[in-house]
Order: structure tokens, then C-alpha cells, then sequence
């Protein structure tokens, strides 16, 4: 096994197989993401700060820091991820127990989700999402006969159900969907036996629906989702899916242009994070709805492919991985958008890379710079001939 200073003197001495179909999708969604939370945060921000734009700039500094910290990821030696994968499940772990103790975590409209560093908040549970994917590639890339048996199936389940305990003490309901999707999916992937991979997703399903009745505030956005235009919940809780649906329903076939969003002027809340879909839908309208999702159907494929190129080369823990964060991407896209046309029930997820939020944005480059990584290992390993044995990283 590598040295860590071998990885680390030969971080920039490996030449890089740039991935240009991928570089151009993620930039073109980071683009589209500023143009709209500048515009959908400019009041917000003269308001709160004082300056029109105060969140824009701050989101430009998460975006420097998520890019640099994503060429360093695409750098670095696949190994370095697939040795010390437990280590990092490790510590996501300590980090959301650390966050639910009052003086370490920081308590915002009453869930702990936040570690408060000045003016910067960091999130563990959006780093738990990016370390479950390792953690579970790793297993799948070890255990891979395992997991066609129960209890091989098993035993990342009851990590993840211990994962899941943690995150609904913040509470955090979006994160632990999220994650109970993308840890079965791969296990899915990785071959687990359809049977007992069908018990535990429909008991996965029956366990989120008796979570969702367990909190009265959980109850009551379920009940303005299935009726947001009541009376009751107009002005209640289904205030913001009323306002996400006048925002869609402004925008048309081509928007009202940029800038021109009236929903952003405090009707719609949140309108630069969890919203910030309703207002390009307002301002771009139809067309621009699409192409947005055209873009993330372009870039989550891509992600895909690049796994099932890993696949084909025994890359096992490289292919997971993608698999992986393909499924997040897909998952956490699906339900943000749901959310903004009224087919899902409100949540607090953001859109991947178009939302505002540091640890959100970081995070999701961080990941997607793993997959320029892997990429990179995949161009350099040929497809193996005259063998069915399967391999590990090398």
C-alpha cells in the first residue's frame, strides 16, 4: 500500500483526464445558480445586511473555497478515499453527535444541524451524506459476494439506521430520506438479493411514514401539502408551497425576465435556498425550468457512465462511488424540485449546486471533484481481457 507522503508528494505529478462533457454540465449549473440567487437574494440581503449583494458575494466564497477544494479531491490518489473509508464514517458520526451538544452545536429554528465558526456555519449532516458514499462503496468493493446474503445486507443497514437515529435528533427528516435512498440504492447496485432487498425497503417505506406522522410540525405540512389552498394552511403551513406555485405560475413559457421576480420581495421564504427553483421558474419560466433539467438529467447520466466505465474495469469502489452520488444528486434534485411544483410534502433540501449554502455547495463540488478523480483512474486503466474475476482499486 501507498505511503500517505507518496500520495502526497505525487498529488500534482499524474497528468489529468478531464472529463470535458462533465466540467462543462457542472459549469453551466453554477452559472445558472449565481445568476439566480443574485437575483432572487437582493432584497434579503439589503435588508439583512445592507447590502444588496451580501449573500451573492458570501456564496462566491463558498463557491472558491468548494472549487479549490475540489481540485484538491480530483488530485488525490483513489486509494487515499477507499483505505481510510471507516475513518470517515467515523468521524461524520463523532461530528453529529458533537453537533447535538448545546455549546459545540448551534441551534437555529430549533433543530442542532450547525457548527458556528464566526460567521460560518458548517452542516455534518450534508458531509455524512458524502462519507456514507464511501463508507458503503468500500463494504460493496470488500464484501461483494457478502452482500447477496442477509446478513451481509445487514450490517451496513444497521450503521445506517444508527446514522439515521443521529440525524433525527437535529431533527433533519430531508437528510435522512436522502440518505436511506442512496445507501439502498447502491446496495441494490452492489447485488444485494432482491427479497430481502424488497422486506427492507418496504419496511424503510412504513418506518419514514410513521417518522412523518411522529412530529406535529411533519403532520402539518403533510396536510397542507395534500390542501395548501385551505383557509387553514394558505397562510399556515402551506404558505410557502402557495407561493413556490403563484412563483411557477407567473413564469409561463419564458419567465418575467431576470431580476423581474415579485414572489422574491418576502412573499416566498427562503426564496435564494430551499425556493430558489420557484423563482428561476418565475424568471425564466418553462423553458428555463426544462433546460435546468435537462442539465441535471446530463450531468447525473454522465456521473453514471463514468461509474459503469469503472464497473467494466473491476474499478469496484470507484464504480460505487459514482453510483452513489449519482443516486444523491438524483434523489436530492427529485424531492428539491417536488417540493417547489407541489408534488412532494416541504422540505429543508437544497438544489444541488443552483441554492445557496456553504456546506451544501462545498460538499456537492467535493463529491463531483471524486468523480473527476475517478475518471481520471478510469482513463488510465485498460478494460481487463480473458478474466471474470473481480478487483479492487488499484
Amino acid at each position: 500500500m501507498k505511503t500517505t507522503t507518496h500520495w502526497m508528494s505525487s498529488l500534482w505529478s499524474k497528468p489529468a483526464h478531464v472529463d470535458g462533457w462533465l466540467l462543462a454540465l457542472v459549469g453551466m449549473l453554477l452559472a445558472i445558480g449565481m445568476m439566480v440567487i443574485a437575483s432572487s437574494s437582493i432584497e434579503f440581503s439589503s435588508r439583512m445586511y445592507g447590502n444588496p449583494m451580501a449573500v451573492l458575494i458570501r456564496h462566491v466564497v463558498y463557491l472558491s473555497f468548494g472549487l479549490v477544494a475540489a481540485l484538491v479531491v480530483s488530485r488525490l490518489p483513489i486509494n487515499l478515499w477507499h483505505d481510510f473509508d471507516r475513518l470517515f464514517l467515523l468521524v461524520g458520526t463523532v461530528a453529529l453527535i458533537a453537533v447535538l451538544i448545546p455549546g459545540i452545536g448551534s441551534q437555529i429554528n430549533g433543530s442542532w444541524r450547525w457548527f458556528r465558526f464566526g460567521p460560518i456555519g458548517v452542516q455534518p449532516s450534508e458531509i455524512m451524506k458524502w462519507f456514507m458514499i464511501l463508507f458503503v462503496a468500500g463494504y460493496l468493493a470488500r464484501q461483494r459476494g457478502a452482500v447477496k446474503s442477509f446478513w451481509g445486507l445487514m450490517k451496513p443497514v444497521v450503521i445506517m439506521v444508527f446514522v439515521l437515529f443521529l440525524l433525527l435528533l437535529e431533527p433533519d427528516f430531508g437528510a435522512a430520506v436522502v440518505l436511506t435512498a442512496v445507501v439502498m440504492g447502491m446496495m441494490f447496485l452492489g447485488g444485494a438479493n432482491f427479497i430481502q432487498f424488497l422486506g427492507l425497503a418496504i419496511l424503510g417505506v412504513m418506518l419514514i411514514g410513521v417518522l412523518a406522522y411522529s412530529a406535529t410540525y411533519r403532520v402539518a405540512r403533510l396536510m397542507a401539502f395534500l390542501d395548501p389552498w385551505s383557509s387553514e394552511n394558505v397562510y399556515g403551513s402551506g404558505y410557502q408551497l402557495t407561493q413556490a406555485l403563484i412563483a411557477m405560475g407567473r413564469g409561463e413559457w419564458f419567465g418575467v425576465g431576470i431580476g423581474n421576480s415579485m414572489l422574491k420581495l418576502f412573499y416566498l421564504p427562503e426564496a435564494h435556498t430551499d425556493f430558489v427553483f420557484a423563482i428561476l421558474g418565475e424568471e425564466y419560466g418553462l423553458v428555463g425550468v426544462l433546460t435546468v433539467l435537462g442539465l441535471f438529467a446530463a450531468l447525473i447520466s454522465r456521473v453514471f457512465y463514468i461509474g459503469m466505465q469503472a464497473e467494466r474495469r473491476q474499478l469496484l469502489f470507484s464504480a460505487f462511488v459514482c453510483y452513489g452520488t449519482a443516486i444523491q444528486l438524483s434523489v436530492q434534485t427529485i424531492i428539491n424540485m417536488g417540493v417547489n411544483v407541489g408534488l412532494l410534502p416541504t422540505k429543508g433540501l437544497t438544489l444541488p449546486l443552483l441554492s445557496y449554502g456553504g456546506s451544501s455547495l462545498v460538499v456537492t463540488l467535493c463529491t463531483l471533484g471524486l468523480v473527476f478523480a475517478i475518471n481520471n483512474q478510469v482513463q488510465s486503466t485498460p478494460i481487463p481481457t480473458g478474466t471474470d474475476k473481480a478487483g479492487a482499486d488499484s
